[in-house]
């Protein structure tokens, strides 16, 4: 299990909830019973969706114990359960299932979005968010540090991000199994503050399993190089600001 950190993840917060915001506006549902969140980490984006139904049961499911607290803590009135979203079965039909950045890290995506729309009521909406970033420099620069080092064979089965296919493929997927699909995709420009700060922002994500794999001063080297490489890839621009392009793609299906 990756160690996830919320502090590092929250570091980079309002630019991260921007795509969460965008999917959020796309849901139809109105008035649900039962809202559940896949994967809501420090349970920043769960607390928007209890705003937008203050009346539903609001649950967030995370495997990660330092994430759960820190979702418990600033959202007491929700609650917080503790699973592998692999494998995890609403406990009755759902009226929203909504997994903002979290299935990327998942396979079988034609499973397990059967899975999900099958956990839905009559009527029920899955939304969902999933990074499409895989070939930027952002990653394709944590494949050149792990070759170029003496670490190479420790990360070599280290589990990354899994791909994130073309939309035509989810609304194959998808079509059989409900009564609308939307999909879409969406590339932010977003601006960042900081020194190197396109690592900063890996370092909450993406980086977090190649990180945990290595001892103290591995890591440190590690990090080191794939910065250098980042800091020639994403350079300041001349007000010392950094523009870091990055796509997501969007799905909302009804069943």
């Amino acid at each position: 299990m990756a160690t996830w950190d919320p502090t590092t993840y929250l570091a980079f917060a309002e630019p991260r909830s921007r795509p969460a915001l965008d999917l959020l506006g796309r849901i139809r549902t109105t008035r649900p019973e039962a809202v559940f969140d896949l994967g809501c980490g420090a349970g920043n984006i769960t607390a928007l969706l209890a705003q937008r139904w203050p009346a539903a049961r609001i649950v967030g499911v995370d495997s990660s114990p330092a994430m759960l607290a820190r979702a418990e803590a600033a959202l007491p009135g929700a609650e917080f359960v503790a699973g592998d979203v692999a494998n995890w079965r609403a406990p009755a039909p759902a009226d929203v299932i909504y997994s903002n950045a979290a299935l990327h890290w998942l396979a079988d995506h034609a499973d397990l979005l059967a899975r999900l729309m099958s956990d839905l009521a009559a009527g029920g909406t899955l939304a969902v968010q999933m990074p499409r970033n895989h070939h930027a420099a952002s990653h394709q620069m944590i494949t050149e540090a792990i070759e170029a080092g003496p670490w190479r064979a420790a990360l070599a089965r280290v589990r990354g991000i899994r791909t994130v296919h073309e939309p035509e493929v989810y609304y194959r997927i998808l079509a059989p199994l409900a009564s609308r699909v939307e999909i879409w995709e969406t590339e932010y420009l977003h601006v960042l503050d900081g020194d190197n700060p396109v690592v900063g922002w890996t370092r909450g994500t993406s980086l977090v399993p190649y990180m945990d794999a290595l001892d103290e001063a591995e890591r440190d080297a590690f990090l080191a190089a794939y910065a250098e490489r980042i800091a020639r890839a994403y350079p300041a621009e001349p007000d010392g600001r950094t523009l870091f392009r990055f796509r997501r793609l969007f799905i909302v299906a009804e069943r």
